[in-house]
This record gives structure tokens, C-alpha cells and sequence, in this order.
């Protein structure tokens, strides 16, 4: 059911949706509310996968149904959601399974072996030692192409024995970054490298795993349970103070910890580089170098912050850091690029795992204020309201 819709100060608009029920009736009410953005969605992508893997719109689903049985046995039931999703939007089932594949498809023709997957993004945690309200934070500046901002979507999803999932994705798709009713946050972003061979499981279904999980336990057992063909990271938060950084890839996983109460990463390998490729290593993204270092430093602002509207607005001015613009931390459309391709902040969040309230900015957070969107502990959606007027743009 679509209940309001958040408008950034910018020209984006996000929709935010609520759904409800089981796997099947969640994807009809998802692929109903969403059908323009999800039909805008596969029109883009049926031309950045060809150009990006090579492969026709046809040939993609002819072979999306390989994924089927690996994503069912991964996460049982999810292909009923799917469907609904196909029947609420009118599409066929293959071109929901390749929306959900976006990852894999954006880059490479994930039927074969290939070697890159270039997505963006910015995370952090701050643990109760690191602010000066003594909260715990989560959050991320997502980087994705600029084309997607109008499919993007705010989705709550209720399921009978589940924790409520809220988070932000792409119409269509069922798992992204976000958090939960239980406490726990993901926020992820790619590590550029890909050297799996053969189907693997898609990340929105991982996310999606982590994120109807009730505790760390099975928060991380989805991770390392899963095969999957591209190489991500993923930054997990626990509201109990803890926060793990999972450096993952087809073979081994790398991982890490918060240091003095702070936890970041961007888009190269810090814990580890996979014996694969540490040959020839270059990180993809050469302005994750200065991003990890300044939202470092950035967030450093936190520990002395006053009170819980005074670390929003240091979290926030760090996110909106521009140094090496437009290649910075907030990120913006680089037109010498020409008509290929173009990256830039979709949207920058800000969890409050303590309280429970949801900031999210739409596009570059510099264009916007910070507005909170939900309160992941309380079962109605909250009344949209903007932070405090110091976060306002500069």
C-alpha cells in the first residue's frame, strides 16, 4: 500500500511504500504501488545491461531462470514474492529474477567469468563510545547510476514471524540496505572485482536474508552461507554497540571491526586482498581512497557533538563533504563522462539504532535536508519531519 511520498528539496521524489502479508501477497502490493518505477526501471536497465555485458534483453531472460532453484534453496519462499511482485507490475517472473540480478548484470554477463562490479557507496557504524549521546549509528551515502534515482523506493515489508525490514531500494527489488525491527542495520557497498565462476546467488537476496534476521547469529550465517559471484562489502550493526565490516567475495571473506568506536569503509579492500587478484590489484574506484579518509575524519565530529540533534548534524555535514568534487563523498553527476553511464549519491541515511529513527536525504545531500522517514521500533510510519535547521544545505 503506498502511503506518502517523501519529497527532497532536490528533484527527486521517493515513494514510500508499505506492504504486508506473506512472501506472495508482499510482492503483489510491492509490484502494484511500484509498477510505473519498476517498468522505468527495466527500460533502463534492458539498455545498461547490454551495453555493460553484452548480452539482449531476451538472451537475459532466457537464462534468468537459472537463478531460480539457487535463490529458492537460499531463502525458501522467495520466488513466490517475486512472483507477486511480476503480477502487481504486469511483467513477466524472468524480468523481476534479472532486476534483482542488477549487480551481476551491470558489469558483466554473470553466465560467464568475467572480473568487475563497480557499485558505489560510502557506509559507516558509530558505536555508543564514538558519540556523544552514547548511541549507536548506521548509515551510508549510495552511490549508484544517476538514471535510477526515479526508481527508487522507501519499502517497509511486514511478514507474519518476521522483524519489519525498512529500506531503500530499487522498485522491484527485494533486498538492498536498510534495517530492521530486531536492531540490526546493513549497509553495503561494491569492492570492484569479480573472479567467480558459474550462477551464484545475487546479492539483493543475501541483503534480504540479513535483514529478516532477528539477531547477529543469523545475520551473519547469511553471509557466510551464501555463494555468491561478485565481491561486496558489507558493513553490519547491531543497536547493542556492535558493528562488523565483511570484506566479501566467491571464495574467502575478510572482516574487521570498529576502531576507537568508528567503522568505515568505501570501495577497496582494506582487511584483506583476495589471493585472486592481489597479483594485479588497482582498487576501480580511485576516489574511495580520499572518501574512506574523509568520512573518517568527518565523523569524528560525532564524539563531541551536543545531544542526539547535534550528532545527526555532524553525521550529516560529514556526509555532505566535497572534497575532490564531483568524485567526493557526496557524490555528483560527472558530465565529462558524456551520455555513458554517470554515478552519484542516490540517497544518504542515517539511522538512529538506539531510538530507532530513519533520516534519509534524496540524491546528493547537499541538495536536501535530512528528513525522518520512519521509527524502525514503532509500528506506524512516522510523520515526515526535517532534522534540525543546522543540517539544512550550506
Amino acid at each position: 500500500m503506498l502511503r506518502a511520498h517523501f519529497k527532497g528539496v532536490g528533484a527527486m521524489e521517493l515513494p514510500v511504500i508499505e506492504v504486508s502479508g506473506d512472501r506472495r501477497e508482499v510482492g503483489r502490493q510491492h509490484g502494484e504501488a511500484a509498477r510505473t518505477q519498476i517498468r522505468t526501471s527495466i527500460a533502463f536497465y534492458q539498455q545498461s545491461f547490454k551495453r555493460a555485458s553484452g548480452l539482449t534483453w531476451d538472451e537475459i531472460l532466457r537464462q534468468a531462470p537459472r537463478w531460480t532453484p539457487i535463490v529458492e534453496d537460499f531463502l525458501p519462499g522467495i520466488s513466490e514474492e517475486l512472483r507477486g511482485i511480476a503480477e502487481g507490475a504486469g511483467i513477466r517472473f524472468e524480468e523481476v529474477l534479472a532486476l534483482n540480478a542488477r549487480g551481476e548484470l551491470s558489469h558483466s554477463n554473470p553466465f560467464a567469468e568475467s572480473e568487475e562490479n563497480a557499485e558505489g557507496c560510502s557506509s559507516y557504524a558509530i558505536l555508543p563510545e564514538a558519540s556523544a549521546d552514547g548511541h549507536t549509528y548506521a548509515g551510508q551515502n549510495w552511490d549508484w547510476l544517476a538514471e535510477t534515482g526515479e526508481t527508487v523506493i522507501l519499502l517497509k515489508v511486514t511478514q507474519p514471524g518476521k522483524p519489519t525490514i525498512f529500506m531503500q531500494t530499487e522498485a522491484g527489488q527485494i533486498g538492498r540496505h536498510g534495517a530492521n525491527s530486531a536492531g540490526i542495520a546493513l549497509n553495503a557497498n561494491g569492492l570492484g572485482a569479480r573472479f567467480g565462476k558459474g550462477v551464484a546467488i545475487p546479492q539483493p537476496f543475501i541483503r534480504r536474508k540479513i535483514l529478516e534476521s532477528t539477531e547477529m547469529q543469523g545475520a551473519l550465517k547469511a553471509v557466510f552461507d551464501a555463494k555468491q559471484s561478485v565481491c561486496t562489502n558489507l558493513v553490519i550493526t547491531h543497536r547493542d554497540g556492535f558493528s562488523i565490516d565483511l570484506e566479501t567475495t566467491p571464495a574467502r571473506h575478510g572482516w574487521m571491526y570498529a576502531t576507537d568506536g568508528i567503522l568505515v569503509h568505501t570501495n577497496h579492500f582494506i582487511a584483506f586482498v583476495p589471493e585472486q587478484i592481489a597479483a594485479t590489484y588497482r582498487p576501480f574506484s580511485v576516489n574511495s581512497l580520499w572518501r574512506l579518509d574523509r568520512l573518517q575524519r568527518g565523523l569524528q565530529a560525532v564524539r563531541h557533538a551536543k545531544g542526539s540533534d547535534g550528532a545527526r548534524i555532524a553525521i550529516a555535514t560529514a556526509l555532505r563533504d566535497h572534497f575532490g568534487h564531483p568524485n567526493s563523498l557526496c557524490k555528483h553527476d560527472d558530465d565529462r563522462h558524456g551520455t555513458g553511464d554517470r554515478y552519484h549519491t542516490i540517497a544518504s541515511s542515517i539511522v538512529d539504532l538506539t531510538t530507532g529513527d530513519y533520516w534519509l536525504a534524496a540524491g546528493p545531500p547537499c541538495q536536501g535536508e535530512y528528513r525522518r522517514i520512519w521509527n524502525i521500533y514503532e509500528e506506524a510510519t512516522q510523520r515526515l519531519r526535517p532534522v534540525a535547521t543546522a543540517a539544512s544545505p550550506a
